[in-house]
C-alpha cells in the first residue's frame, strides 16, 4: 500500500478519478476509447511520473519516459483496469482489484526470458475513497499505481522474510512471514510527515501486523525524541501492542548522531555492526577486529541522554532488489550476483535484521501459548545481547542481538517494571530539553570535566509499576569504559513505588576523549534487566589556539578526539597529514550539536579515492564562523585502503583576526574612481602567517526575517553573465534548536545546490553561476518554538561590478594578540541593482589559505 497524501504529498502516483464516462466509448484526453458497458472514472497515468525513483521514469523499461497508460476505475466493483497495451481499449485489460483483496500483480512492459534482468515492472493498485480535495469540502476517489520507487524497500523486506534466494541455498531472517508493504516516500526524494504519522496508524491499527520495521531517519540537532511523532509510536505500542523497530541512522560515527524517529522511547533502534567474515566476503575488506560497528552507523546517546541505540545487528546484506535491474555486488571483492540481487548496507539493512528476528520470537511464543508484549520483548532482547569486545554502550546500546538467549528468556519469564529517570544533561542545547538540563540520561558533554578529575552527578529513579512496596534493586556498571564510572556508596537501593530515589554516580576518566556505560537498575527476582540507564561523559582538549594529534587507525575503524572551541573565533581549521602508501584515510567533524559538518558517506573526503562527485577536499578543511562548545573529529579508514594500519597526523586551530571597523562604509562612490578603506585588525587566536586577498565586487541583499515550523520561503535572485560565484547563507538563528533547510534552483526549476545537515547554518555556493533568475529557498524543517529568526544573505560576485584591492604580495605576520592596519581601494564599474547594495570584502587568509578574518566595505550609492 502507499502511505503517502494524495493532496498533501504531490504524489501523482496517486490519480484523481474525477472525469466521469461510460462505455462502450468515450473520448478522455483527446482519444477515444473503448470499455464494457457501465459507468466509470477515468485518468491517466504517466510514467514520467516516477522519474526520481530507481526506474528513472521508464516504468515499462523501453528506454524512455515518454509513455502513458489510461486507468479506468469502477467504483462499484471496487476495481481498475490499466489499459498496458495501449491500444485505447479496456475491455482486454484485466479488472484489478487492490492487492490485499486478491494478491493482483499487473506489470509494465513485456519481459524477455532469454536475458538475465526482466524488461518488465510490476505494479498493483489501491483505491481510497471520499479524499478531501479542497477548502470547500469537495471529496474525491483516488486510485494509486503502486509502483517500486526504490530498491531501498526491496532489499529491506528481502532481509526480514525472503524464502528461498538463490534457488533456496538462503534465507532471510524471517523466511516466510507475511509481509505488508506500506510506501512512505516520495518520488521527489525523502519521506512525508502524512506517511510517517497517518501512515503509521494506518498501518497498526488496521493491517493485523505484529511488528513494524522502519528504515527511515534523519538527524535534527535537537534528537531527544520529545516530539509529537515520537509520542504516537510510544502510544501505537502501548496501546496496540504492536513492536516498532527502527534504523539508528547512517550519521555516525560521532556521537549524539541517533537519527529521528528512531528516538522514541519504546522503539527498538538498531544500529549496524559486521563480522571480519561479512568484511571479507561481502566487501573483499581484511580486519582483524572479530566484531565491530560499522562506521557510518550513528551513536548515542540522545540530546537528553537517553539510552539510543536500543541494539545493534548486522548491517551488511546481500539480498533482493528489483529483478528488473542487473546484480549489484560490490567490485573490489570480485564476486558476481544475478539480476534481483544486491550487496547493500546502512542501519536501513540492521533494522530488518531485528525486526525479523523478533517476528521469529514472536512466532515462537505464539507457539507455546506465551504473551509476548513489546515491553517483554524488548526487555529479553536488550538483558540478553551480547558486547562487542572494543565497542562503547554509546555506540552499541545493549549489544549484538542474541535471539537464542533471548528467547531462553521470554521461555523463562522475562519481565521488567517501568521506570522514569533524571539525570543531569551538560550539552551547547540542553536548555530545549523537555526539562531544561535535565534527560532520562548523563549526559556531560560540556562541563568541561577533565582526566583525573572526578565529578558526582545524582540520578533520580522512579519505579511507576508493580507492588505497592519497596522493592530491592542492584546497582551495576556495565560495558564500563576505562572503569570510569562508579555508584557513590551502596550497590544496592530500594525503590518504592512511584516515589523518586536519589542514586549519586562518580565519573572519574583517566583519559581524554568520550567515556560511556550503562548502568543496570535490577530487581533480582525478575527475568531480565529492568532498566539500562546510559552515562555518558566527554573529557574534551581546550582549544585555546591549537590542537595536534598523531596516531594510526586500522582499516575499517575510527579514532575519535575532542576538542573545546572557545567563542568568538572566525574559523575552525583541520588538516590532517602524515598518510602512507595510498591510504584512504579521512577526518570528519562533528558539530557540538551532534551534526556532521562534512558528509559522512562512505565514498567522500577520502584522499585517494576516485569519486568525481566528491567537492570535499580531503586534507584540509575549515569551518566558518564555529559555534563554540565540544566539537568531535573522528578520523576513519576505509574499507578499500590498501594499508591495514594506516598513520596520519591531525593539527586543528581556532583562527580569528577582527576587522575594525567590520564593515567600511562609502557613502558615495563615482563610477570607475577608487575609494580607499582602511581597517585596524587584531589577531585574537592561533598566530598567523598569510596575506590580504581582495576580489570582485558583489551584490548582496541581506534580510532577518523569520519563519514558522513547516514554512517555506523563497528569495529570486538574478545573477549576471560573468559572475564568479552565487553564495547564499542562512544562520544566527533565534531559536537555536531550530533546523531549517535551504536550496537553490536555476530558472529551470532544476535543484543546483542544497544544505541541510541537521542545524540552521546552511550556506550553498556556486562557482561560476550561468546568467539568469536563481530561486532560494528556505524550508522551517523543524522549529521547535514555532517561529525563528535568521540572518538571510545571498552574493554574487562579478568582476563587472567592481572590485576591492589590495596588495595581496604582502605578507602579514600577526602573532596572537597583534594588531596592525592595512588599506585597500574599492572601485564600482556600475550601479547597483534595485533593491540591492555592492558588497565588497578583503580576507586575511593564513599559509593554508583558511579565512582568518573578514573585513567589508559596503558602497551607498554610486554615481556617473
Amino acid at each position: 500500500m502507499t502511505a503517502t497524501d494524495p493532496i498533501v504529498d504531490n504524489d501523482r502516483t496517486w490519480r484523481p478519478m474525477t472525469a466521469s464516462v461510460s462505455g462502450p466509448t468515450f473520448t478522455y484526453g483527446g482519444k477515444t476509447w473503448t470499455a464494457p458497458a457501465g459507468s466509470y472514472k477515468v485518468s491517466a497515468f504517466l510514467e514520467s511520473y516516477t522519474t526520481g525513483g530507481d526506474a528513472a521514469g521508464d516504468a515499462n523499461r523501453d528506454g524512455d519516459t515518454t509513455d502513458s497508460w489510461g486507468v479506468l476505475y469502477d467504483a462499484a466493483a471496487g476495481t481498475v483496469r490499466v489499459d498496458l497495451n495501449n491500444n485505447n481499449d479496456f475491455g482486454d485489460d484485466t479488472p484489478m482489484k487492490p492487492y490485499k483483496d486478491g494478491f493482483q500483480v499487473g506489470y509494465f512492459g513485456t519481459d524477455d526470458p532469454k536475458t538475465d534482468i526482466a524488461e518488465r515492472q510490476p505494479f498493483v493498485v489501491e483505491i481510497r475513497k471520499d479524499v478531501v480535495v479542497d477548502a470547500a469540502g469537495t471529496k474525491a476517489d483516488f486510485v494509486n499505481i503502486g509502483v517500486v520507487e526504490s530498491e531501498h524497500g526491496t532489499h529491506v523486506a528481502g532481509i526480514t522474510a525472503a524464502n528461498s534466494l538463490f534457488g533456496g541455498k538462503m534465507d532471510g531472517a524471517a523466511p516466510g512471514a507475511k509481509l505488508v508493504s506500506s510506501r512512505a516516500c516520495t518520488w521527489s526524494g525523502g519521506c512525508t510527515n502524512v506517511a510517517l504519522t497517518e501512515g503509521m496508524i494506518d498501518l497498526v491499527t488496521k493491517r493485523g501486523v505484529d511488528i513494524v520495521n522502519m528504515s527511515i531517519g534523519g538527524l535534527p540537532a535537537l534528537n531527544d525524541g520529545n516530539n509529537a511523532r515520537a509520542e504516537l509510536y510510544t502510544r501505537l505500542i502501548d496501546e496496540y501492542g504492536v513492536q516498532l523497530v527502527i534504523a539508528a541512522g547512517n550519521s555516525g560515527p560521532g556521537a549524539n548522531t541517533i537519527g529521528d524517529p528512531a528516538l522514541a522511547d519504546k522503539v527498538i533502534s538498531v544500529g549496524a555492526s559486521v563480522s571480519k567474515e561479512t568484511w571479507a566476503a561481502n566487501y573483499g575488506s581484511v580486519v582483524e577486529k572479530k566484531y565491530a560497528m560499522m562506521p557510518f552507523s550513528s551513536r548515542g546517546p540522545r540530546e537528553d541522554g537517553g539510552f539510543t541505540p536500543t541494539l545493534v545487528a548486522p548491517g551488511a546484506a546481500v539480498n533482493t532488489i528489483q529483478t528488473w535491474m542487473p546484480g549489484a555486488p560490490v567490485a573490489e571483492a570480485g564476486y558476481s550476483l544475478p539480476a534481483g540481487y544486491g550487496m547493500l548496507q546502512g542501519t536501513s539493512m540492521a533494522s530488518p535484521q531485528a525486526a525479523g528476528a523478533s517476528a521469529l520470537l514472536i512466532s515462537a511464543a505464539k507457539q507455546k501459548k506465551i504473551e509476548l508484549t513489546p515491553a517483554t520483548l524488548r526487555t529479553a532482547l536488550t538483558s540478553t545481547a551480547d558486547h562487542i569486545k572494543g565497542v562503547q554502550a554509546y555506540e552499541e546500546g545493549a549489544g549484538l542481538m542474541n535471539i537464542e538467549d533471548a528467547w531462553d528468556a521470554i521461555r523463562d519469564g522475562a519481565t521488567s517494571h517501568a521506570y522514569t529517570v533524571k539525570a543531569p544533561v551538560d550539552t551547547a542545547i540542553d536548555q530545549f530539553l523537555k526539562t531544561p538540563g535535565f534527560g532520562t540520561g548523563l549526559y556531560d558533554r560540556e562541563g568541561g570535566l577533565k582526566a583525573g578529575q572526578k565529578k558526582t552527578y545524582e540520578v533520580t529513579i522512579t519505579r511507576t509499576s508493580g507492588a505497592d512496596k519497596a522493592i530491592r534493586h542492584e546497582l551495576h556498571f556495565e560495558n564500563n569504559a576505562g572503569g570510569t564510572f562508579r555508584v557513590v556508596g551502596s550497590d544496592e537501593v530500594r525503590l518504592p513505588l512511584n516515589k523518586p530515589v536519589t542514586v549519586k554516580v562518580q565519573a572519574a576518566p583517566k583519559s581524554a576523549g568520550l567515556k560511556s556505560a550503562i548502568l543496570e537498575v535490577d530487581d533480582p527476582r525478575t527475568e531480565g534487566i529492568d532498566k539500562q540507564i546510559l552515562n555518558t561523559v566527554v573529557v574534551s582538549a581546550p582549544l585555546k589556539y591549537t590542537f595536534s594529534a598523531a596516531g594510526s587507525v586500522q582499516r575499517n575503524s575510527t579514532r575519535h578526539y575532542f576538542v573545546t572551541v572557545p567563542e568568538g573565533a572566525e574559523s575552525l581549521e583541520v588538516a590532517m597529514s602524515g598518510l602512507k602508501d595510498k591510504s584512504q584515510t579521512r577526518f570528519v567533524s562533528i558539530h557540538p550539536y551532534g551534526t556532521p559538518a562534512d558528509p559522512t558517506s562512505t565514498i567522500n573526503c577520502y584522499p585517494n579515492y576516485a569519486n568525481p562527485a566528491n567537492t570535499c577536499r580531503p586534507d584540509l578543511r575549515s569551518y566558518a564562523d564555529p559555534q563554540p562548545g565540544v566539537w568531535e573529529i573522528e578520523v576513519e579508514s576505509r574499507r578499500t585502503s590498501p594499508l591495514l594500519d594506516n598513520p596520519y597526523k591531525l593539527d586543528v586551530a581556532v583562527l580569528g583576526a577582527a576587522f575594525d571597523p567590520e564593515t567600511v562604509t562609502v557613502p558615495e562612490a563615482k563610477v570607475g574612481t577608487p575609494a580607499t578603506a582602511s581597517w585596524k585588525v587584531t589577531n585574537r587566536f592561533a598566530a598567523l602567517d598569510g596575506k590580504l586577498v581582495g576580489g570582485p565586487l558583489g551584490s548582496a541583499k541581506a534580510t532577518r526575517p523569520s519563519i514558522k515550523q513547516g514554512e517555506t520561503q523563497t528569495t529570486t535572485v538574478e545573477v549576471p553573465a560573468g559572475a564568479k560565484s552565487l553564495d547564499v547563507a542562512i544562520g544566527k538563528v533565534s531559536d537555536t534548536a531550530a533546523d531549517l533547510d535551504l536550496a537553490v534552483y536555476d530558472a529551470t526549476g532544476k535543484q543546483v545546490g542544497s544544505s541541510a545537515d541537521g542545524d540552521s547554518e546552511e550556506s550553498v555556493s556556486l562557482p561560476s553561476p550561468a546568467a539568469g533568475k536563481y530561486t532560494v529557498e528556505v524550508v522551517g524543517y523543524s522549529v521547535p518554538a514555532g517561529t525563528t529568526a535568521y540572518d538571510y544573505r545571498d552574493v554574487f560576485f562579478a568582476p563587472a561590478l567592481g572590485g576591492v584591492t589590495v596588495d595581496g604580495a604582502a605578507p602579514v605576520k600577526l602573532g596572537t594578540g597583534d594588531s596592525a592596519t592595512f588599506s585597500g581601494s574599492v572601485t564600482a564599474a556600475a550601479a547597483a541593482p534595485e533593491g540591492r547594495e555592492f558588497f565588497g570584502r578583503v580576507q586575511l587568509v593564513n599559509a593554508r589559505g583558511t579565512v582568518a578574518g573578514v573585513g567589508s566595505v559596503k558602497i551607498e550609492k554610486v554615481v556617473p
